[in-house]
């Protein structure tokens, strides 16, 4: 298995984002904002695509899983003090939630609320989104996914360690098993709760 960062060019951000609406189909946060009512596919792909223009414009750090023929799952990660959104950034954020509405864009406002009452105060790597396609699962692809994330946090001298938040409570065990600690949780909605994770730089596991 081979993971490398990704040139985050147009042809990558296409698969990428492709690949994330496969693995992330189901997913509670997907079904919560975009509800059931229109194409949800399409409203899908508009929504990830634009998760995955937030990190690519900004310049954020993709890594990729390849087993040699196709993209078989990325990690979306943000280093420690981010810029701010660009002109350009904020252009495509404003056609994305134009063609998604506003309840969609209300009901994210309430998720990033949930997600910044579980972040941490130190400095950190935060890994916004890791996906494996769904015939990949099971393979261990997750693993070498999650340990060049540390890595790259190891390399930052004002990164801690690195974080991520879950809302599936499948993966709570899972996350654990990889040696990240629970912070914090909190409730989004009737429906939907999250888990934010932080995982310090001086924790490790056996590949």
């Amino acid at each position: 298995m081979t993971v490398t960062r990704l040139d985050p060019s147009p042809a990558t951000v296409e698969a990428v984002t492709e690949l994330l609406c496969d693995a992330f189909a189901d997913y509670p946060v997907m079904r919560f904002l975009l509800g059931s009512t229109g194409n949800y596919r399409a409203r899908l792909d508009t929504l990830i695509g634009l998760f995955v223009a937030n990190r690519a414009v900004s310049g954020d750090p993709f890594f990729g899983f390849t087993d040699g023929t196709e993209l078989g799952g990325v990690a979306l990660c943000t280093p420690p003090n981010p810029p701010a959104a660009s002109p350009a950034l904020e252009e495509i954020q404003e056609r994305a939630w134009a063609a998604l509405g506003v309840e969609v864009r209300e009901r994210y406002a309430a998720c990033v609320h949930a997600w910044g009452e579980v972040a941490i105060a130190e400095p950190n790597v935060h890994l916004n989104m890791i996906g494996v396609l769904p015939r990949y699962r099971g393979r261990g692809v997750a693993r070498p996914l999650l340990e060049r994330v540390q890595a790259l946090s190891r390399t930052l001298p004002e990164s801690h360690g690195v974080t991520l938040t879950t809302e599936d409570p499948r993966n709570v065990a899972l996350y654990r098993y990889f040696g990240y600690e629970i912070v914090d949780r909190r409730r989004i909605a009737p429906e939907l709760e999250t888990w934010g994770f932080f995982r310090p730089d001086r924790a490790s596991f056996e590949i």
